[in-house]
């Protein structure tokens, strides 16, 4: 046994042992900053998140004073139409809340699609009809439904549209 007890035991110089201390110190004191860093990347992605959703939160909130802005015309709108009882007024009233609101939107980034009188577009239109008719070209748009926007380049709705068809003869049977 002693034998097995001299094998495991190993003689290291005062130097050696000071040396091996040191490097045991300086590993505590990198484990100790490679917590630390940690925490702060954990408090920062914290931080990050809550002002992320922070932001997603009041993003809008420009555009939502803008629209109370225009509810507010719509509602001056009304109490005139309520005292005055005069449809011609109450009318300008109201186109001139339409163009005001039409030209927020266009400032926004949104465009009003073109429709009526163009080829069909099956990323811009929506087609819900088609009309048998020698009046206009096949597969165009005569009439529109329903406007379609578009949103900084992008179609955020479709046009619903009524296309033309050729015209079918008298079918034989």
């Amino acid at each position: 046994m002693a034998e097995e007890t001299k094998k495991n035991k190993i003689l290291l110089t005062a130097e050696e042992f000071q040396s091996i201390e040191d490097k045991a110190g300086k590993s505590d004191e990198y484990y100790d900053r490679l917590l630390r860093l940690q925490a702060d990347f954990d408090n920062y992605k914290k931080r990050l998140e809550k002002e992320k959703m922070e932001f997603i939160k009041f993003a809008n909130e420009e555009i939502i004073a803008e629209i109370l802005k225009i509810l507010d015309d719509f509602e001056r709108a009304v109490e005139a139409g309520k005292i005055k009882h005069d449809f011609d007024i109450l009318y300008k009233g109201i186109e001139m809340i339409h163009k005001d609101l039409m030209g927020f939107l266009k400032e926004e980034g949104i465009k009003e699609i073109e429709a009526k009188g163009r080829p069909f577009n099956p990323h811009e239109h929506e087609a819900m009809m088609q009309e048998e008719t020698d009046a206009h070209p096949e597969n165009y748009v005569i009439e529109e439904l329903q406007k379609g926007y578009t949103f900084n380049g992008r179609v955020i709705r479709p046009s619903k549209v009524k296309v033309a068809k050729k015209l079918q003869g008298d079918k034989e049977t």
